[in-house]
Order: C-alpha cells, then structure tokens, then sequence
C-alpha cells in the first residue's frame, strides 16, 4: 500500500506499484492486446463497466495502470488517464465535457500548437474559444464568459512567455462560473507544482516533455482531481444516461471518479488516442528521477538567466525566478522548489543574431523540443508559432526576437561557456 504521508520524492520512486512476492520487482512492459479470460459473465462485467479489470489494450494496459496512478497520486488526484500525446490529452479533456456549440475561455498566453488548437481546430467542430490575457482582473475575465462556457484553461507557466498562472484569480472566477479550471502542467510537473492544491480541478501534461525528460517518447496524461460538482446543471454528459453503456449515468455510478472514466470508456475507447506500452514505462522510469532532473534544471536555468542579464549582447532575459520578472510573486507562491527549466531571452541585434547565435551553440541543440536533460534552443516565432500571426505571437508571449532555451541538467559551467562563444559569433 501507498503511505499517505510519503513525500514527493518517494512517490516518484515507489508510487504506482507495489508488487506482491515474486512479481517483477520495476513495472513491466505488457505488450499485450488482449486479456484471457475463464467465463463470459467476466467479460460481461467488463464492458457494462461493472469491473475495472484490463479488457482491451485500447483502453487500458498494466504498464499504463501503474504510470496512471504514480501521476495521480503525485498530483493529488482520483484518477489518471495516459494518451498518445499531449495534444491528445488536452483534446480528450475538453471534449470529454464540451460539445458542438460550446464555448471554452482560454489564457492567451499559451503553447503554440495548443492555441492552434484552439483558434483552428476546435471551432470546425463547433467549439468556440476566447482568449483572454491572463494579466486581466477576474472581473474583465468573467464578464467573457457565456452561458454556453464549459471550462476555463490555462497553464501554470505560459509556453514560451513564462508568465506564472495566478491560480487564486483564476480558481475563484472558475468556482464562480460554476466551470472547471483545467490546467496544463507540463512545465510545473508535478513535482514543482501541485495545481490542485490551488484550485484546479482537471490537469493536463505533455508526458513527452520533462515526465520523460529524456525526449525518447511522446505521450500526455489527464488527472482529475475527483472534486468538481459536475452536478451542477452544465454537464448533462456526466449525470444523464450514456445510451452507449445501457443508460449509465457516470456521476450516479462513479462518484468522484466519474469524469476520467468517462474520458476513458468514452473517449479513448472510440477515438483511440492509445499510447504503446512501451512509452508508459518510460514515462514511469522517467518518473523516478524526476525530482532530481528538475531541482537541477531549475537550478541551471536560474543561473543561465542570471549571467544573461549581465551579458552585454542580450538585451532582455525573462525567467520567473528573476527578482524583476512581472510574476515573480507568483513563483514564490506556487513553485517554491523551482521554476523550472525553460528561459527565454533577446539578442541584441534582431531575429539575424538570434539565428547565428542558434547556429553557433555546439553543447546546446538546436530542436524542436523542451524538457529534455540535454539543452536545447529554439526561435519560436520561426518555428513552433509560425503559422501565428505577429498579433497573435505578441498576444502568446512570442516577439521576433525571441530565443527560447531549454536548460538541460549538464554542468553549469559548460552550459554557460557554450553560450558565451556562441554570442560571441553574434
């Protein structure tokens, strides 16, 4: 059994799975489809959602299970779900409560591809998306919203403008609206940050980013934290009959638990957004060091940014952990192990000296990626935000000059040394 009372750092490690005398002692890979069983009232069971054993491995698989429940347990929440991808992990949250002629209210200053999402994709189904500087009072944030509002999303640090989510603001107006405040906590982990401890009620991560941190895998994961009253008249999806499941209501049946089976025997079982099980189990083995990776990729990202302000080629860095970043306060708050390890950061010189500077590192890569233990560089108004436009980079925390750097877990000195020779090619 899992001790309540262990610490982040344990539950990284022995969280998910406890096996029993002569079972494998690190979670293994079952790479299965399918399950054997003796009777057909089991399978029965199974799919009128009456036993929660593994049935299909489009819904779920042994090697997932212990991933699920180590993330959930670290985050604090009821349940988990693995995905394909962190994409599909934010698509499965929302659409697993909102529908055809809803509306989501999102913070503007998102990842990219989310606000692709977001503003391309969603509304060809029918959901509309607004977007509101996070930096509003909660009044201006309320009055966007409609009466078809279903959620309101945000992340706990903005991808790549690094602005740190004011959960108080943010939670109060969502339990005002009497709507869920899901979060994406890819930056946060959740090691660095617990959002349900600040009012969240649905998280959202980019598995493949700093759970893995070895960029080896893609994947994403959802956890519920089993406390929002979806009983409040706006989800219907939740309290009224599933015709699919013999007129199952999920809130009747599962309690705190209803939101993330329904996402499961839902969503997952008939749009197969399946991760391999291979990938689970390194997001699990990635899992274990994960503490360490990020008071080590804080750490170097705090002195990074540092040293760049002192640079005479760099004209502005922007880090949470600075003392004069807009949200440092809030920093302090939510992520007081540790802002993570993505900075950003302009060159003197423009979008040509970002690109030589890119150009010219030899320790740190130039990828499209962040989280991983190696370090890594990216012009995001060039690559992850260029289907953008300059309004909506600008409104996403993207200038033109803009360099974003990922800081890996290498020895600090190499790391800054790397930096120095290559602005000095700029």
């Amino acid at each position: 059994m899992i001790d309540p009372k262990w610490k982040p750092e344990t539950l990284a490690i022995q969280g998910g799975y406890r096996p029993k005398a002569t079972q494998p002692r690190i979670v293994p890979i079952v790479q299965s489809t399918t399950y054997k069983f003796d009777n057909a009232d089991h399978v029965a069971s199974l799919f009128d959602l009456d036993c929660a054993d593994h049935m299909y491995s489009r819904l779920s698989n042994p090697t997932w299970a212990a991933f699920e429940e180590k993330v959930a347990q670290m985050e604090g929440g009821v349940g988990a779900l693995v995905t394909s991808s962190g994409q599909a992990a934010i698509s499965l949250a929302i659409l697993n409560i909102c529908r055809t002629g809803q509306h989501v209210l999102a913070a503007s200053t998102l990842y990219g591809g989310t606000y692709s999402l977001f503003h391309n994709t969603l509304p060809k189904m029918g959901i509309e998306v607004t977007f509101v500087d996070p930096r509003r009072s909660a009044e201006e944030i309320r009055a966007c919203f409609r009466d078809e509002t279903r959620l309101l999303y945000a992340e706990t640090i903005g991808n790549p403008g690094l602005n740190v989510l004011d959960f108080e603001k943010f939670s109060a107006v969502a339990k005002q609206m009497q709507v869920p405040l899901v979060i994406d906590n890819t930056f946060g982990t959740p090691y660095l940050c617990r959002p349900f401890e600040h009012g969240a009620d649905i998280v959202v991560h980019s598995a493949t980013k700093y759970i893995d941190g070895h960029a080896t895998s893609l994947g994403g994961v959802v956890v519920d934290s089993g406390r929002f009253d979806w009983n409040c008249g706006k989800y219907p999806e939740l309290t009224e009959p599933d015709p699919s499941y013999h007129g199952l209501r999920y809130v009747e049946k599962f309690g705190p638990q209803a939101y993330i089976v329904k996402a499961r025997t839902q969503f997952m079982r008939d749009l197969g957004m399946c991760v391999a099980p291979f990938n689970a189990f390194m997001f699990n083995h990635g899992m274990e060091t994960l503490h360490l990776r990020m008071e080590r990729h804080s750490s170097n990202a705090l002195a990074v940014a540092r040293h760049l302000q002192q640079h005479p080629m760099v004209s502005w860095v922007n880090y949470p952990g600075l003392e004069n970043h807009p949200t440092h306060a809030l920093a302090q708050k939510y992520l007081p192990r540790g802002c993570s390890g993505v900075l950003t950061f302009g060159i003197k010189g423009g979008v040509a000296a970002g690109r030589r500077f890119m150009e010219s590192t030899k320790l740190i890569a130039l990828v499209v990626h962040v989280g991983d233990v190696r370090s890594c560089v990216l012009h995001p108004a060039s690559t992850t935000h260029r289907q953008l436009t300059e309004a909506q980079q600008i409104a996403s925390g993207v200038s033109p000059d803009l360099i974003r750097l990922s800081v890996g877990i290498e020895h600090i000195e190499d790391i800054l040394a790397d930096i120095d020779q290559a602005l000095a090619q700029c």
